[in-house]
């Protein structure tokens, strides 16, 4: 279940931040990010040694990541030299067969849906129009990935993140997706955790810099 949750994850991914698709690679997929601190990713299936060592073994290029379906405490001994586990950037994997809520907005706050080019996206907005909360999704057939999902900091503790998880919800929905998968951090786990989501596997998250 994992491995096909983890390739899930990745497809959406890319379709969410609008990279090249996956690239397939023996060890699992490479994802072409392009970006300041990140050239690219390396998406790992399965956490074994075998796996980890040999998509590490690949990489010559400075700032490329592995994310690997995995506690860091056991992948950190597999890496070679010039690899690092960081804490920061590791998190969960988590899942939810959708229901639907019909959520209201909380008081004060308005929110809109728009869909562009395969992506959803759920905005809130204060009285004054400020934006307070986000967050987007892809849809890929019967399973949905979310990404992406902030509150303001001034605007937090107020349910706007959970709302936006139940609108995305009701959207994945009414377009057929009825999983859910995300990649969380820690704070983001203890939210998706209060709207039913469960963590599938923990994600460490490892970066090249020789």
């Amino acid at each position: 279940m994992v491995p096909e949750l983890v390739r899930t994850w990745a497809a959406g991914w890319a379709v969410s931040r609008r990279t090249p698709p996956p690239v397939e690679r023996p060890w699992g997929i490479y994802l072409d990010v392009g970006t300041a601190g990140q050239v690219g990713r390396h998406v790992l299936p399965y956490a074994t040694e075998s796996v980890v060592r040999a998509a590490a073994a690949s990489v010559r290029v400075p700032d490329t990541w592995l994310k690997v379906p995995g506690e860091p405490e056991e992948v950190e001994p597999w890496l070679p030299e010039g690899w690092t586990v960081d804490k920061e950037e590791c998190g969960h994997l988590m899942s939810v067969s959708f229901r639907a809520t019909d959520p209201a907005v909380p008081d004060g706050y308005t929110a809109s849906v728009e869909t562009r080019d395969g992506v959803t996206f759920v905005r809130v907005r204060d009285e004054t129009g400020a934006p307070a909360a986000q967050g987007q999704m892809a849809v890929l057939g019967e399973a949905a990935v979310v990404d992406r999902v902030v509150t303001d900091e001034a605007h937090r503790r107020r349910g706007l993140g959970s709302h936006v998880m139940r609108v995305l919800a009701d959207e994945a929905l009414a377009r057929g997706a009825g999983l859910g998968v995300l990649g969380a951090t820690d704070d983001g786990h203890a939210l998706y955790g209060t709207l039913g989501w469960k963590q599938s596997a923990p994600l460490a998250a490892c970066i090249y810099r020789p």
